[in-house]
């Protein structure tokens, strides 16, 4: 079930190719200096330092992307040298790179794999034939091709999280980590739709420092000012916060009932009402459907004691005066009443026809090459196969089968493992909430999206970690 490629150091070939990285790390340092002024140079040498931190204890570089995609997910550094790099692309590209570096140079000699890895690879494969065969159906623009390549590298990003999560002490700090800074995006969420609608519209303007959008950001339902406000956090669209606050809630759900939860009982239940009370006030249907489904999830599958804490919160959304409003909402798009269902329902309509037209391969991610036909569905599974066709939808449930495949197998690993039993769960548990949401909803797959599909991935690499652990002695 579970495999280590091992790789042999050569003395020689390190030293060549740290002398490699050194001469590149130099000549780029010199461009930099000569085209993008001191400013610029001072900010290569932020980044080096950066990466030297990373280097030397490569858990930073997690902390960092899960910080960055949580709280700052569209911040870019502040400095232009030609391109506009985000703090995500930094943080990832470190990590990646450097976990890369370290199997390079022999620093790391062996990489643990899993069952996943040969399927991800696949998966990975479809989508590069699937972007150069839709080249024709449009320009090839550096915004669609930085886009490609961080999907790509959130993707890849997934065996990254498996080969490094290889003791149990890891995977658990990380999983920490994500509710932390989840819980931290739902604080920010609920301050700033508290705060008067221009105080805190002048808050989020100050962020333009480090690329984020100007003017009136404050967002509402079907943006009309005279209904309520949306929570939007740094997220700058209430959908993609509440995906994320979705998946870290239902991460952190069976944390409350737990009887050995990863923080102090008192602080889960302030960090899971957090991300709650946020997450409700996103206005988000379909995250708060996928919150449903993967709550439900750990319920039926472990934990039956949650079934009556989610009644009891099922009753109050129903009953309380406050929350009628939100019932009401959530009641028109059960019944198609809502412009933004109709839309959707058009969305998907067109999305059908256009899969039918090119079923293959799809039309890759430039745009469409019918006029009467657009790219963009809100729904993963229809976006996938726009963009790769059925050979890309068909290589993606594969993949998710075989996370959930692989975690089937190992489930009596778990049972009665008090201390990994609720994290293995809670991370499955968040997939399944995600791809519930995904019919409804693309962001977890939107390349525009980037933190969103990162996170998508990072479950995925967790979860998987998380099983293959599951055989392993508790010590480790």
């Amino acid at each position: 079930m579970t495999s280590r490629l091992v790789t042999h150091a050569n003395p020689a070939y390190s030293s060549w190719a740290l002398g490699l990285l050194a001469g590149l790390v130099a000549a780029v340092g010199g461009l930099v200096l000569a085209f993008g002024g001191p400013l610029a140079a001072v900010a290569v040498v932020v980044a080096l330092v950066g990466a030297v931190v990373v280097l030397r204890n490569l858990e930073v570089g997690f902390w960092g992307v899960i910080g960055v995609v949580c709280l700052l997910p569209f911040a870019t550094i502040p400095v232009d040298i030609g391109l506009t790099p985000t703090l995500l692309d930094m943080a990832l590209g470190a990590t990646v790179g450097i976990w890369a570096l370290r199997v390079v140079t022999g620093r790391q000699r062996t990489i643990v794999t899993a069952p996943v890895t040969v399927p991800l690879i696949v998966f990975i494969i479809v989508a590069v034939f699937a972007f150069i065969f839709g080249l024709s159906n449009g320009p090839l623009t550096p915004t669609l091709l930085r886009h490609f390549a961080e999907l790509l590298m959130s993707i890849a990003f997934t065996l990254v999280v498996v080969d490094y999560c290889a003791r149990w002490e890891q995977l658990k700090r990380l999983v920490k980590v994500t509710l932390l800074a989840g819980a931290g995006a739902g604080a920010i969420g609920i301050a700033l739709w508290l705060l008067p609608d221009l105080v805190a519209n002048d808050v989020l303007n100050a962020l333009q420092r480090v690329g984020y959008p100007g003017g009136f950001v404050i967002r509402y339902i079907e943006d009309n000012p005279a209904l309520a406000e949306r929570a939007i956090s740094t997220s700058v669209d209430p959908n993609v916060l509440g995906g994320l606050l979705m998946m870290v809630g239902v991460l952190a759900g069976p944390q409350l009932v737990a009887r050995r939860p990863l923080f102090p009982r008192w602080l889960t239940a302030v960090m899971v009402g957090l991300i709650l009370v946020c997450l409700i006030l996103t206005f988000s249907r379909t995250a708060m459907l996928g919150l449903a489904a993967g709550l439900g999830f750990v319920a039926m599958a472990r934990y039956r004691r949650l079934i009556p804490t989610m009644a009891v919160a099922a009753l109050l959304l129903l009953l309380l005066p406050a929350t009628q409003g939100y019932v009401a909402r959530f009641a028109a798009g059960f019944q198609g009443q809502d412009l933004a269902t109709q839309m959707r329902f058009g969305e998907f309509k067109d999305a059908v026809t256009l899969i039918g037209r090119y079923p293959l391969f799809g039309v890759g991610f430039a745009g469409s090459p019918d006029i009467d036909l657009y790219l963009g569905v809100a729904s993963i599974y229809l976006t996938i196969g726009q963009q790769m066709g059925f050979l890309g939808l068909a290589s993606f449930l594969i993949l998710m089968a075989t996370v959930f495949g692989y975690a089937f197998l190992a489930r009596g690993q778990f049972r009665g493992d008090e201390r990994r039993d609720p994290v293995w769960l809670g991370l499955h548990a968040a997939l399944v909430g995600g791809l519930v949401a995904g019919t409804l909803d693309h962001y977890l797959v939107n390349v525009d999206f980037h933190h969103a599909v990162t996170v998508f991935w990072l479950m995925v690499g967790m979860a998987t970690a998380a099983t293959r652990l599951g055989s392993l002695p508790e010590e480790e």
